[in-house]
């Protein structure tokens, strides 16, 4: 077929945005116009082709079989055509990524790890995408995100979730799992903290203050699983991160639970140490999700190989060393 025979873009855009959401509604919001506009190129693509796309039902609009047949390609194609202008728009440049995950992650897990990667991959940078803030991997230096030459778009997204996230490309990277975590002189007393019962003599440090039932927070799940009935889950020092519930523990002011793979720092340098190495596995997980435009390019597909690896040589959650 002869380009110049093709519908305008601005209409097959709109066709495919709108069988993917099976809605005028969500589709207008994504491409930034108005349901009204977007129902009259569907229309005039329609005309143009000689039969429907859709059909209107009373609540929902459902695809005609030649859409649905045509839909995947659509699809394929725009893909093709965002890699494409990627490509022409950094011809001649050093390959790049970005790459976006919770503050917490990016800071605890991944910098302290990120350098092996560079090492390996010279020549490509990597932009670390946290919570608003731009971090230049290569030089370690964290400054607030320019929307003028930083892309709101990551071709990696690091998510913590409680399920799969959407998404044909998605990595589980590590469950969760949290133990007793405490400055070392606690350990020795007074009094001594021997077993899971001398908790009753401690002050629980709670990072998950924002959990409005106190019976179902994570201490309280802990204590169930090590079989201790006389100590209160509720109550404790109440912090708003995870974090914070760490740091206060290598300050001595008590008890947190804590994910090891996120306190190594602290577990290497003695600020604390697992108390009781019985493990609690959460109901969330590390997931790394790889947007379809960025699947082809060798440089995010070296990051998520590495990424992957990186996850699996994980310490044991148990491992009192970290």
């Amino acid at each position: 077929m002869a380009f110049s025979k093709l519908p305008p873009l601005n209409a097959l855009r709109a066709f495919e945005a709108v069988a993917r959401h099976k809605s005028f509604r969500k589709a207008a919001e994504e491409l930034f116009v108005t349901p009204a506009a977007l129902t009259h190129q569907i229309k005039s693509l329609e005309e143009q082709l000689g039969f429907q796309l859709f059909e209107r039902l009373q609540r929902r609009i459902e695809l005609t079989p030649a859409a649905q047949a045509a839909l995947p390609r659509f699809q394929e194609g725009f893909r093709a055509l965002s890699q494409a202008v990627f490509e022409l728009r950094n011809y001649g440049k050093a390959p790049h990524l970005t790459v976006g995950a919770t503050p917490t992650f990016v800071s605890r897990w991944l910098m302290p790890r990120l350098q092996r990667f560079l090492t390996e991959h010279p020549g490509i940078d990597v932009r670390l995408v946290a919570s608003g803030q731009l971090i230049n991997a290569s030089s370690r230096e964290i400054r607030s995100e320019d929307p003028t030459d930083v892309s709101p778009d990551t071709d990696i997204d690091i998510r913590f979730s409680n399920g799969r996230p959407a998404g044909d490309n998605v990595d589980l990277l590590f469950m969760v799992e949290v133990v007793p975590m405490c400055h070392p002189r606690l350990l020795k007393g007074p009094p001594p903290l021997e077993t899971p019962d001398d908790l009753r003599h401690q002050t629980l440090l709670h990072g998950d203050a924002r959990v409005a039932d106190r019976t179902k927070s994570a201490w309280a799940r802990w204590l169930r699983l090590a079989g201790i009935t006389d100590v209160d889950p509720r109550r404790g020092l109440q912090l708003d991160h995870s974090t914070l519930a760490l740091e206060a523990a290598a300050d001595g002011l008590g008890v947190t639970l804590a994910m090891p793979l996120l306190a190594d720092a602290e577990l290497s340098e003695g600020k604390v140490v697992v108390a009781f190495p019985l493990p609690l596995s959460l109901d969330n997980a590390y997931y790394a999700v790889v947007a379809d435009t960025s699947m082809a390019r060798p440089e995010v597909a070296a990051f998520r190989r590495w990424l992957v690896q990186e996850a699996s040589a994980r310490p044991a959650a148990s491992d009192p060393s970290g």
